[in-house]
């Protein structure tokens, strides 16, 4: 998995301290992983600008609650899988997702049945990144 070729964009920003220490944390150890983040406004407003954020080369994985959720090892395994793929994961603001934007996803992943904010989502993702990039290269941070 080349990190690298992956990028967050996200609506909103972060504003709890404890979080961005948690988001710097796993920034860090993810040398290389971009974030774009979009201002929020209304729904319609985020998703036009989440569209023009996208890049063509990227495939656009929706995090949204209905998506696919995956354990930690299947999600280290569909990153394997997509190789050199481009990646963009895509967190919504406080309404979520257009439904044109869920629709238009290659790959909806949900990180949980439960709703987060887009904050602790953001915090979430990489640190599953970071766990499937742990898995992929054999470390002893994830221990099943």
């Amino acid at each position: 998995m080349n990190i690298s070729r992956c990028r967050i964009i996200a609506v909103g920003k972060v504003r709890k301290r404890w979080v961005q220490e948690g988001v710097e944390l796993y920034l860090k150890r993810l040398p290389g992983l971009g974030i774009t983040e979009l201002r929020d406004s209304t729904r319609d407003k985020e998703a036009e600008a989440i569209r023009q954020a996208l890049r063509p080369d990227e495939l656009p994985v929706m995090l949204m609650e209905q998506g696919v959720a995956l354990s930690s090892i299947d999600f280290a395994e569909r990153l394997q899988d997509l190789g050199s793929e481009r990646l963009a994961f895509v967190i919504g603001g406080a309404d979520g997702l257009s439904d044109a934007l869920k629709t238009s996803a290659r790959w909806q992943l949900s990180l949980s049945p439960l709703t987060f904010p887009h904050e602790l989502a953001r915090l979430l993702l990489l640190e599953q990144l970071y766990r499937a990039r742990s898995i992929l290269q054999g470390s002893p941070y994830h221990r099943a």
